[in-house]
């Protein structure tokens, strides 16, 4: 069983950044593609970017292209989010997730507890 637990969420104002952190513990050998989620209040949960095991490979969601990165230190077992020019649409719990490849949540078999993000205007 892996455990995912995220960090590194704040308050933060417009324009200002943040960068997440999601380390991972358990059977990690495998190197899982990892995601990042994020939920806002009454909101279902959305895909914001995703990694490749290898790190390689990585797709975002158009709402945060070129604002966030996504990246990942295998040896440490730990996946992060630089967040940039944060918008207040960005407030929302964010989480990750592992052992998934696409943007849906159905497809990834572990989760963290999420961090929450909020953004003043």
């Amino acid at each position: 069983q892996v455990q995912l637990v995220e960090s590194g969420g704040g308050l933060v104002q417009a324009g200002g950044s943040l960068r997440l952190s999601c380390a991972a513990s358990g059977p990690t050998r495998r190197n899982y593609h990892m995601g990042w989620f994020r939920q806002a209040p009454g909101k279902e949960r959305e895909f914001v970017a995703r990694i490749s095991g290898t790190g390689t490979t990585t797709v975002y969601a158009d709402s945060v292209k070129g604002r966030f990165t996504i990246s990942r230190d295998n040896p440490k077992n730990t996946v992060y989010l630089q967040m940039n020019n944060l918008k207040p649409e960005d407030t929302a719990v964010y989480c990750c997730a592992a052992g998934g490849w696409s943007a849906e949540t159905s497809d990834y078999n572990y989760w963290g507890q999420g961090t929450q993000v909020t953004v003043s205007s």
